[in-house]
């Protein structure tokens, strides 16, 4: 599995911490930005990662900015998307198995490193329940964006 990642400046280090435990899970990973701590705007990152996603390019993606919002936002607003900000891995699970989001965005400067860790790998390894209900909410969420 292939993993699409971005962040803006807030989210530059734990993006780079992610890499790392994406390595050591035996995950690939995508890196679209952005690569320094320098101020910039989180949009293009977001959008340049979801595509991917939506694309088929990556399965996943996981964005990182100060809060988890604003890149959630931005992903969230191309077709086929379905980003969740998540602050804790029974979020992470849960939105994997009721929403099947296909990327989660953290909040570098509210979740520490040991959180955002484990909510990684629950993010990557839970996977959507296919419940009737869960299918038939998944499926109305893709109708408004026809």
């Amino acid at each position: 599995m292939k993993i699409a990642l971005a962040c803006d400046h807030g989210g530059y280090e734990m993006k780079e911490q992610i890499k790392t435990w994406l390595t050591e899970l035996g995950y690939e990973y995508e890196d679209f930005g952005c690569h320094s701590t320098a101020s910039c705007d989180y949009p293009e990152f977001a959008a340049a990662a979801a595509r991917a996603v939506a694309g088929g390019s990556c399965e996943k993606g996981i964005l990182v900015c100060t809060t988890g919002i604003g890149i959630s936002i931005a992903a969230n607003k191309i077709k086929g998307i379905r980003c969740a900000h998540c602050a804790d891995c029974l979020q992470a699970q849960l939105t994997r198995e009721h929403n099947d989001a296909n990327m989660m965005a953290i909040g570098a400067g509210f979740t520490g490193p040991n959180m955002a860790k484990e909510m990684v790998k629950v993010f990557l390894t839970t996977a959507f329940s296919g419940g009737e209900r869960h299918v038939r909410r998944v499926n109305g969420v893709k109708a408004l964006e026809a």
